[in-house]
């Protein structure tokens, strides 16, 4: 999605990917090899204006050395190694005294014990680095349940304990930012979770104008501390008390951002786009009044056979955006359908209807 927009602005693309997945196979430019190796890198690099990643887990840091100085490479490695490891990000949030859930950098299954107990039960065991999507993630309810996710989840210095939050909702804010601190901001966004996995987003999130504000101010505060360039989604929890916390980072265009495609001046692609290039940023604002988007998950695993397209598109107002994903696993995300509408409940109820009708 990020290619099509920077495609739809006139700008060559051309993509880097160490194993043929599917979705970069509409594209003309595309380079399958191994993307650790500096030769592969430095072939894949010449003639570009910028360079940016996919996820915080591409090896950008390898990029630094292959790279001609008038190549820029946005986010910056400085920052992708801060948000890879969870470890590493609260410690650099907490720094500039941004509002956390209580946590702990735990060496030792002892340390875990020892916060849990100060935490008190549920706690979440988080690995650090590789984690998304559920995965790499445990909510343990005692002692013995932490004892056996330290097993599969800890590396070699640990992992991150966090103090279960009571919150209210889950909220997403993106950030376009640009290297010379130039910004934008999107609205803020409700998130439902279905299965530790994002089923839903809509916006604008039922919020009050001030918690709003407080939300965005939170976010911008994030990115700031990380200093990153491109979009990051900033997702946040809050509480009943009308706190907020973040809860992690994601330095790249995020699925509570796709959205935007259709509802925003700027999608957050574009502007994602527009920073690592350093041109002006796009208005990020909502054009319509409401929007809701819902994922479409895998159903079994094997080839991606989408069933019930033609279904969810003679729906009205449904946008269908399938991902082109060659393999299908449970729970895997696939595409997503967003809706806009002139009420939340309206563009949600027709968004989880067109999701609902295709299967993969």
């Amino acid at each position: 999605m990020t290619a099509l927009a920077a495609i739809r602005l006139g700008v060559r693309v051309k993509l880097l990917t160490p194993d043929a997945s599917g979705p970069e196979a509409a594209f003309a430019d595309v380079t399958v090899a191994d993307w650790m190796d500096p030769f592969v890198l430095r072939a894949f690099a010449e003639g570009c204006d910028a360079v940016t990643v996919e996820s915080e887990w591409a090896p950008a840091d390898r990029l630094v050395d292959v790279l001609p100085e008038s190549v820029a490479l946005w986010p910056h490695p400085s920052t992708l190694k801060r948000i890879r490891h969870k470890g590493r990000q609260k410690k650099a949030l907490t720094a500039v005294h941004l509002p956390l859930p209580p946590y702990a950098c735990c060496a030792t299954l002892d340390d875990a014990l020892a916060a849990a107990r100060q935490f008190d039960y549920p706690v979440v065991l988080k690995r650090y680095e590789g984690s998304y999507d559920g995965y790499g993630n445990a909510t343990c309810d005692d002692a013995e349940a932490l004892a056996d996710a330290w097993m599969t989840l800890a590396a070699d210095d640990g992992a991150l304990v966090e103090a279960w939050v009571p919150f209210e909702c889950e909220l997403a804010v993106q950030v376009a930012r640009r290297a010379d601190g130039n910004h934008v901001v999107y609205p803020v966004a409700y998130l439902e979770q279905r299965d530790h996995r994002c089923h839903a987003v809509v916006v604008p999130a039922d919020l009050s104008a001030g918690a709003a504000a407080e939300a965005q101010r939170i976010a911008l505060e994030a990115v700031e501390a990380v200093d990153s360039v491109g979009i990051t989604a900033v997702e946040l929890f809050h509480l009943a008390d009308g706190r907020i916390l973040i809860n992690e980072l994601a330095p790249r265009p995020h699925n509570s951002g796709h959205y935007t495609i259709e509802a925003c001046h700027t999608s957050q692609f574009e502007n994602h786009i527009r920073a690592v290039l350093g041109w002006p940023l796009g208005d990020p604002s909502l054009r319509v009044p409401a929007v809701c988007m819902v994922n479409v998950l895998g159903h079994r695993d094997g080839a991606a056979e989408p069933r019930g397209l033609t279904d969810a598109l003679a729906m009205p107002g449904a946008a269908v955006h399938l991902y082109g994903k060659a393999a299908s696993r449970p729970r895997r995300k696939m595409g997503h359908v967003t809706v806009t509408a002139d009420h939340p409940a309206k563009a949600r109820d027709a968004a989880e209807a067109a999701a609902s009708r295709i299967r993969l």
